[in-house]
């Protein structure tokens, strides 16, 4: 057993993963939203598996320093025929399997079905939005809603008014009653004052929210400075309710730390709205990334904050990177390179999901980059781990074998073809 390295598989594993990333970040922005998430990230791990699988392959047709020259003279041709059967077919079923896990709805976390829109009516709106685009807005995302959803309106400016209790919104006429109280909100006065809104909010969320579901608050605003707003904060992240904020202008016509900072602390999102004509399409993206969550992307809504999808995320993606490993042993069709990959595809799987983990849900990384720097540490340390945990050692046994020829009777009781690498 000797601890070794193939350079060149190290390095075609790393063009394969970049590859496979390529190929996949563009199966994502193409086909999110249109096809099944479960279906989508089972393609994506598929894709990715089989371009390391076939970089891997590839390396060791070249340069066989972990599996012989026997292996390459005699067995590659089955390699070739596993490729895909044990990498992007069998990637694509496990991965779908664990999106199906990941998505489930356990651990606690309620599917948001409550949603709260908090629209700022004060006398700046005026300048802003001064042909009230953002109360069209938000029939047009109630035109969207799900049948199982209710809503309610609340207009602030110095003092909230809640224009519109939850009610639901399943038939066509509950959505024009909800119309004709947005329609018939008076014109923008006073200051802005979002910690009175929110405690509003708050108030009627308790008395009058469906305690077996979820809720989240919208917030739309041109910016406020208010320095009594942690209180108010502590209420939403207790009771894990996001808001979504968005700020109305730019930078220099109002203060948006305050809405970073409310969405920030109770683990919504934060979005600029230079002009107001965008706030119809700001809001479709809130609603459309409602609860999302798979294995690839960030946590939004309610299971942001989970402690069990953050759990489970990690162990899922510790899981797939074992089974690479796992697989490209099968594809060699070697029980100690599969033994070294997979404890090496465990460890990647682990240090890939922390990355996937807190780079998805941080703001330091985009994206697509934490899938990328994800993806190709899967490739990395797979591709490393036959230092540390050692192999058999291809060159004794092929001395071995040349060995039998030349004493035929060092061969008896091994049929021909025997490989004690093989499994």
């Amino acid at each position: 057993m000797q601890r070794k390295i193939n350079l060149l598989l190290l390095l075609l594993a790393l063009v394969g993963g970049a590859v496979g990333f390529g190929i996949g970040e563009w199966l994502l922005s193409r086909y999110e939203g249109e096809m099944s998430s479960i279906l989508l990230v089972g393609i994506y791990f598929g894709v990715l598996a089989f371009c390391i699988g076939l970089g891997c392959l590839v390396a060791e047709m070249i340069s066989p320093k972990l599996n012989g020259r026997s292996w390459r003279e005699r067995y590659s041709g089955l390699s070739w025929k596993l490729i895909v059967p044990v990498t992007l077919a069998a990637f694509l079923a496990l991965g779908s399997l664990f999106e199906f896990v990941y998505e489930l709805d356990l651990g606690g976390v309620k599917r948001v079905n409550d949603i709260v829109l908090v629209i700022d009516n004060s006398e700046s709106m005026l300048t802003n939005d001064p042909n009230n685009q953002r109360f069209t807005a938000a029939k047009d995302l109630i035109a969207r809603m799900d049948a199982d959803k209710r809503v309610a309106v609340v207009a602030f400016d110095d003092v909230p008014l809640l224009v519109q209790p939850f009610a639901s919104v399943a038939t066509d006429s509950e959505k024009q009653q909800v119309y004709a109280k947005i329609d018939n909100i008076e014109e923008a006065m006073y200051g802005t004052n979002i910690a009175k809104a929110l405690t509003e909010t708050m108030q009627h969320i308790q008395e009058k929210g469906d305690s077996n579901s979820g809720s989240m608050v919208i917030l739309l605003s041109d910016g406020a400075t208010e320095n009594e707003i942690d209180s108010v904060i502590s209420d939403y992240r207790d009771q894990r309710i996001p808001v979504n904020t968005l700020g109305l202008g730019t930078e220099s016509s109002g203060n948006f730390a305050l809405l970073r900072n409310i969405a920030e602390r109770t683990g919504g999102t934060y979005t600029d709205v230079a002009n107001a004509d965008q706030i119809s399409l700001a809001f479709q993206d809130i609603y459309r990334n409602l609860d999302d969550h798979t294995l690839l992307t960030e946590r939004t809504g309610a299971p942001a904050a989970s402690t069990y999808l953050q759990i489970l995320h990690i162990a899922l993606i510790l899981l797939i990177g074992a089974a690479l490993g796992v697989a490209l042993g099968l594809m060699f069709d070697n029980r100690f390179l599969a033994k070294s990959f997979g404890i090496g595809g465990a460890f990647a799987g682990l240090i890939a999901g922390l990355i996937l983990e807190f780079g998805l849900q941080g703001e330091s990384l985009g994206a697509p980059s934490v899938r990328l720097l994800a993806d190709l540490t899967l490739a990395a340390i797979i591709a490393l781990f036959t230092v540390i945990v050692p192999i058999s050692d291809h060159r004794r046994r092929e001395r071995g074998n040349k060995g039998a020829k030349l004493n035929p009777s060092a061969g008896m009781g091994r049929r021909p073809g025997d490989r004690s690498s093989g499994f």
